[in-house]
């Protein structure tokens, strides 16, 4: 029998535009207000034209670590399936990479940050 275990993904960008999650994912998805500590934002430019074309957008955030335990992004987060988790692998650029984080809520939940 499959892993039937829920994978959770945070988002605090574009995943949470919904034809990215419909061009992604083929549905839309119902996400839960959350947020993560501990990490800043800032923007960076994108330069995949079918990113760019799907998001509608040149500039995306991006997140890192902060010094300040007190910062924090939030979001939304997604219950998703092994196969979307891949599908949101394939959408993100390669100045990003997934990290798993524990999030305010206490949920463990993939996320996208800087490279």
């Amino acid at each position: 029998m499959p892993d039937q275990r829920p994978v959770y993904l945070f988002s605090y960008g574009t995943l949470q535009q919904p034809e990215i999650q419909l061009s992604s994912f083929g549905r839309l998805l119902h996400g839960e207000e959350d947020a993560m500590t501990g990490y800043q934002a800032s923007m960076m430019e994108i330069t995949d034209a079918a990113v760019i074309k799907a998001s509608g957008k040149r500039f995306h955030p991006v997140i890192h670590p902060s010094d300040n335990p007190q910062d924090e992004i939030t979001g939304q987060v997604f219950r998703i399936t092994e196969a979307e988790l891949l599908a949101a692998d394939a959408y993100e650029v390669s100045s990003y990479k997934r990290v798993q984080v524990t999030l305010r809520s206490g949920k463990n939940a993939w996320v996208y940050v800087l490279a």
